[in-house]
């Protein structure tokens, strides 16, 4: 979608619909599981759970962090990234009224 079409969508199906992008990559997904267990992580540690290259987990991690999902410190020559719980949180209640929406209309399908 161009960006001078997003902007004839509200701000919240814009936001549901950055998140389902971002979150529509294996790889963005094993990241952000791997920091929900870790609570923190370093590029490098992440590189080597992953089957994929460096440039490649810097690359999902950049994307995650655009979509607010994580952030990242730099720590010295490294940057250590967590879950944003902030922007996780918001996350997870616009994907869930945007789910429960259909829930509450279901029956009513032909």
């Amino acid at each position: 979608m161009g960006l001078t079409k997003s902007d004839e969508f509200t701000v919240r199906d814009n936001r549901i619909a950055r998140y389902a992008k971002v979150l529509g990559h294996p790889a963005r997904i094993a990241i952000l599981r791997l920091l929900s267990q870790r609570q923190a992580c370093v590029c490098g540690d992440i590189v080597d759970e992953l089957p994929l290259s460096q440039s490649t987990v810097s690359q999902h991690l950049k994307e995650l962090k655009d979509a607010g999902l994580i952030q990242g410190e730099i720590d010295g020559p490294r940057v250590c990234y967590c879950i944003d719980e902030k922007e996780w949180k918001a996350a997870e209640t616009a994907l869930a009224e945007f789910f429960k929406q259909h829930q509450e209309l279901a029956a009513k399908c032909c």
